[in-house]
């Protein structure tokens, strides 16, 4: 696709998605919660810590290359999990399952994903990765066992979205499936024709994973749409779910210390740093600052992160600051909106790039290289100087 061709960076991706979607849909992707204060923190923290590189090192190689979990990628990356992708391109989780596979990263298929598991996995090679949201219990065990009989390497169990996030954009848009045809909408669609061509040909997207499970009561497939799990899920359950799956299990949500700390006893394997992109509670913590401020010493897990990740420098400060990897979603589905399969392997592979280039310029060979002496948190560094 000839507009990608001038594409350098996320930011540049981002504006070829704004201009090929609907506004109604753009900030469904952009969107964050309440006033949005968290959605900019996880991009702002970023660029609050500050690079110290090591100089005359041997650069002759540099190796991006890393494991997570066990699981080889060609960088710290892995496709984070996000719903309702062909809102944004016809079969968009096909399609970034695919650009993933050809980066060499992992990918996470959501629950609330347009393409069933069935779909993905039939369609698509590479590493594959089922993310849970415990609606029902029992739709719940049957998701798990599906993913498990489709040999689905690892599970991510969210945890964070007990309640939906006040996503403001959306609730002034009038957002929600099936699209409400109203003027606004008509016009926002006729102005954005090549959307609104491949939204005709292919119809609402639907819940790939429920598509044919009629037995879904009403309100949980709402309570899917509105990403709502059930509020009576605990430890306890995660355990019960342990007993389900055979494979890895990474808890996808956690801040706190205390919940870090339980980890080990229910033998989770990986945790995500996460805030859910900013969409549920406002001015809760960033997720660099929490990578940051965690002791993980002794969890005995993988560490990653996401939210705000629009460089590839980005990565290589969440790796000094001790994460495994990092889950990549808006920039990825700014790629996807922009070009399809294409824009999403291009997003990725400008953020694989750059964090090459920043590892060269760090004086790192290897991911293993970057360690906590390569940054410091330029905030923390003015309130010691003004003390």
């Amino acid at each position: 696709m000839h507009r990608l061709k001038n594409i350098h960076n996320i930011n540049e991706m981002r504006s070829g998605a704004r201009s090929r979607l609907p506004r109604l849909v753009f900030d469904y992707l952009e969107g964050g919660a309440e006033d949005e204060h968290n959605l900019s923190d996880n991009i702002t923290s970023f660029d609050h810590w500050k690079f110290k590189p090591r100089r005359l090192t041997d650069l002759t190689t540099v190796d991006t290359s890393t494991h997570i979990l066990g699981s080889p990628a060609s960088f710290p990356g892995v496709m984070a999990p996000t719903g309702l992708n062909s809102l944004f391109w016809p079969n968009g989780d096909i399609a970034l399952a695919k650009a993933a596979a050809r980066v060499g990263i992992p990918f996470v298929l959501s629950t609330a994903s347009s393409d069933s598991l069935e779909a993905v996995a039939e369609q698509v090679d590479g590493e594959h990765w089922f993310q849970l949201y415990v609606i029902e219990k029992s739709l719940a065990q049957s998701l798990v066992r599906r993913a498990r009989d489709l040999e689905y390497r690892k599970l991510v169990i969210t945890t964070d979205v007990v309640v939906n996030g006040k996503r403001e954009r959306d609730l002034r848009n009038g957002f929600g499936l099936p699209i409400r045809y109203n003027l606004k909408t008509i016009l926002d669609g006729l102005t954005h024709p090549a959307w609104a061509l491949d939204f005709l040909k292919n119809g609402t997207p639907q819940l790939g994973n429920l598509a044919d499970r009629d037995a879904l009561s009403p309100e949980a497939r709402a309570a899917l749409l509105s990403r709502s799990m059930d509020a009576g899920f605990t430890w306890d359950d995660v355990a019960r779910i342990r007993d389900l799956w055979p494979g890895q299990i990474i808890l996808k949500g956690l801040l706190h210390q205390d919940d870090l700390d339980k980890c080990q006893r229910y033998g989770i394997e990986g945790v995500v740093l996460s805030n859910h992109g900013g969409r549920q509670l406002d001015t809760t913590v960033s997720t660099i600052d929490a990578l940051a401020s965690l002791d993980t010493r002794n969890l005995n897990a993988d560490v990653l992160i996401d939210g705000g990740i629009r460089r590839g420098r980005d990565i290589a400060k969440a790796c000094a600051l001790g994460a495994n990897a990092t889950l990549i979603g808006r920039a990825a589905l700014y790629g996807l909106a922009a070009g399809g399969e294409e824009g999403a392997f291009k997003a990725l592979s400008i953020l694989k790039d750059e964090f090459e280039g920043c590892m060269s310029q760090l004086g790192c060979s290897t991911v293993s290289e970057l360690e906590g002496n390569l940054v410091e948190n330029s905030n923390q560094q003015a309130t010691i100087q003004e003390d």
